[in-house]
Parts: C-alpha cells; sequence; structure tokens
C-alpha cells in the first residue's frame, strides 16, 4: 500500500535526523522495550521523546550480544544488547534514559547490561504477574516513579491536564489501529498481515501527531482497495515480533495463506482498548495498560491469553494458528505444550509452533513446516 510505504520510508529516511535535532534542541530522548508496560504517554507529558527500542531478526546481533550476556536469554533482549554493541542504528545510541519494566529475567537483561556496560541512565520498573487490585495499585506506583524520574531528567512538571492531552492523542492513533485491523474480517482482506504489522511498528517510533495523521491516510486508501480472498485464514500468535523480524510472515504469505490477526505481546501496540479519561490519569493508564490488556504468558493464571486467542479466532475465521516464539522464553514454551491440544479441542483447526534464534539456517526447515501447515489449514 502506498500510505503505508509512505509512512515507513519517512521512519527510514526522516525519524532519527528528526530525534538529533529535538536533542540539539535540549530534549531528552527516553528508550524502552516493547510489551506495552511503558506509557508513552507519560513521556510525552515530561517533554521528552520516547522511542522504543523493538529491532529483531538480525543474527549479527544476536552473535555479538554473546559478549554481554548469557546466551540463555531471549533472542530478542539478546539483540538489543547487540544492536548498541554494533553501534549502527542511531536509535540506539541516543538514549538519555533506559526504562527496563522487570517482566521476567530476559526483559530485566537489557536494563541490566545498558547500566553495567554504558553510560545511559537505566530505570528498573517492577510489573506484577496478576491484575489483582493490588497489583494495579503497585502498577500504578510504578507509573509515578517513571513520572517522577523523567521530570527530574527534563526538569517539565507532568500535569493532568498535559497527561490527558496525550492520552486522548494516543486513544486516536489505538482506534485508527482497530479500524485498520478489523477490515480483515473481510473475506478478501485489503490489508495483509505483514502490513499490519509493519504499520503497528511504526507507531512505536514516529511522532504521534504525525502518525495520527497519516493513518487516515491509510484508512482511505483502504476504502478504495479491492483485494483477492485469502484462504486459508491465519492467526499468529507470538511471544515478541520485532521491527525486521519477517521471515515468518514473509514465509506464510509466500504460500497462498493470509495472516488475518495477529495476538502479540511485545512487538505489536495494544490497540484493543482506548484509556478512559475520566479521574486520575494515572490510575487509568494503569487499569488501560494491565488491567485491559491481554495477559502475557508468564502471569498468573495465564488462562486469559488463551481464552483471548481462542475468541479472536473465532472473531476472525481462521483455518489455523501460528505460534512464533524465540529462543529460551520459557513461559511461551511451557504455554505452547497444552495450548496446541486446547486449539484442536475447542476449534478443530490446525496449529503449528516455530521457534526461532535469528538463524539464518532455520528458513529452509520453516518454510517447509509452514508449507504443510497451509495445506492442512486449506483442506478444512
Amino acid at each position: 500500500m502506498k500510505s503505508i510505504e509512505g509512512i515507513m520510508t519517512h521512519l527510514k529516511r526522516n525519524r532519527a535526523l528528526e530525534l538529533r535535532e529535538a536533542k540539539k534542541s535540549g530534549k531528552k530522548i527516553v528508550g524502552y522495550p516493547p510489551g506495552n508496560w511503558v506509557p508513552e504517554e507519560l513521556i510525552y507529558a515530561a517533554g521528552a521523546v520516547p522511542v522504543c527500542l523493538l529491532r529483531g531478526g538480525n543474527p549479527e546481533a544476536v552473535a555479538i550480544s554473546a559478549a554481554y550476556i548469557p546466551r540463555f536469554i531471549d533472542t530478542f533482549c539478546r539483540s538489543q544488547i547487540g544492536y548498541y554493541a554494533l553501534g549502527e542504528d542511531p536509535f540506539y545510541q541516543m538514549l538519555d534514559l533506559f526504562i527496563a519494566p522487570c517482566t521476567d529475567r530476559n526483559q530485566s537483561s537489557i536494563g541490566d547490561c545498558f547500566a553495567y556496560f554504558t553510560d545511559i541512565d537505566v530505570l528498573h520498573v517492577g510489573i506484577p504477574h496478576n491484575k489483582e487490585q493490588a497489583a494495579l495499585d503497585f502498577y500504578a506506583d510504578g507509573l509515578r516513579m517513571i513520572i517522577e524520574k523523567i521530570e527530574a531528567l527534563t526538569g517539565n512538571k507532568v500535569t493532568d491536564d498535559k497527561l490527558k492531552g496525550n492520552i486522548e492523542l494516543y486513544n486516536r492513533i489505538r482506534a485508527g489501529l482497530r479500524e485498520v485491523s478489523v477490515t480483515r474480517k473481510s473475506p478478501a482482506p485489503p490489508i495483509s498481515g505483514k502490513e499490519f504489522v509493519r504499520l503497528n511498528h511504526a507507531s512505536y517510533l514516529l511522532d504521534p501527531s504525525f502518525y495520527a495523521a497519516k493513518l487516515d491516510d491509510v484508512k482511505s486508501e483502504l476504502s478504495e482497495t479491492e483485494a483477492p480472498d485469502k484462504s486459508p485464514r491465519i492467526l499468529l500468535t507470538a511471544s515478541t515480533l520485532a521491527l525486521g523480524d519477517h521471515k515468518v510472515m514473509d514465509l506464510t504469505e509466500e504460500t497462498g495463506a493470509g495472516i488475518v490477526i495477529e495476538e502479540i505481546p511485545e512487538g505489536v501496540r495494544n490497540y484493543w482498548h482506548d484509556v478512559e479519561l475520566d479521574g486520575d490519569p494515572v490510575v487509568r493508564l494503569a487499569e488501560s495498560y494491565l488491567g485491559k490488556k491481554t495477559p502475557p504468558a508468564y502471569f498468573k493464571p495465564s488462562v486469559g491469553r488463551i481464552d483471548a486467542i481462542v475468541k479472536l479466532a473465532e472473531e476472525f475465521n481462521v483455518d489455523g494458528i501460528l505460534w512464533y516464539q524465540l529462543m529460551y522464553r520459557e513461559s511461551y514454551d511451557i504455554q505452547a505444550f497444552y495450548f496446541g491440544k486446547i486449539v484442536k479441542e475447542k476449534l478443530g483447526i490446525p496449529f503449528l509452533e516455530l521457534q526461532s534464534d535469528y538463524d539464518v539456517s532455520e528458513t529452509g526447515a520453516f518454510r517447509t513446516r509452514i508449507e504443510t501447515f497451509v495445506e492442512m489449514a486449506a483442506s478444512r
């Protein structure tokens, strides 16, 4: 799609230059990993600029990380150390502060390495593993800690009015992504799974006002797009899907199948729910970013994620579920073991689990397994 290609071209050619100019003018750059635990609304309200570190798929970044972190850490998290060490990506080199959500040992390790090996200031923030009221209160306190840290960094006060203004802007982005995504319920989706994921990834790096306006262009183009039926229809779920990690999507779409919906807690913005604007905005952010989100595999109990995937499979009328995860993300590996059985019992559709270490040698085996999986899905 021309509108999406235009967004990605702007991201590639202009965004790093925009951030350099922002730093020259005194703006602070705040980095964080994907996972939807660090609300960008807080960062912009303090006069700083958020940058999500979400590149992946490059085996060179994985290899160089071995000098800084043990192998038995999630592939994506090792890559973040590697991208910084390579020194080639400007987004990784201009950070003033890195916020490290402590979800598990994998995500925490990024902050640990940045704190030890670089001069980037690092703030670790605890993330609870359930949605009880005590957990919501704990998470809200963590958001207040982020506010205090960024206020000290920038010298700017985060007011309720500033925060609500940014929440309104991000609600516009979430609503736009939601509107684009649900078009894929059609038997002839006007946008491919890869196109939607690229569009979603761009939302983490571009200026939100610019991005929200460009989303309107995408929606206009979609309304004019005529697309052939995509069958079979595939749901993609993953532990992390990084910017640049397109192998599985490419191989699936090369078979003629269509990825019509994703459930990915890290690497795809959570766009299904808006943040309410009444009351304390920090509490409302906590309720949305923790209380309303689909729980990751490491939450207890983890049944919420299973139920959410089954519901999406039914709503989008999928013919198969592709489970993609990265090496050493044990909670997802454990969940996949019994989820395949649940898929067969509740939905009666094929299920394929793939595990990656961003290794180029994976491609041949992945292609064979995906082709077989798609044939099974097509035979329904």
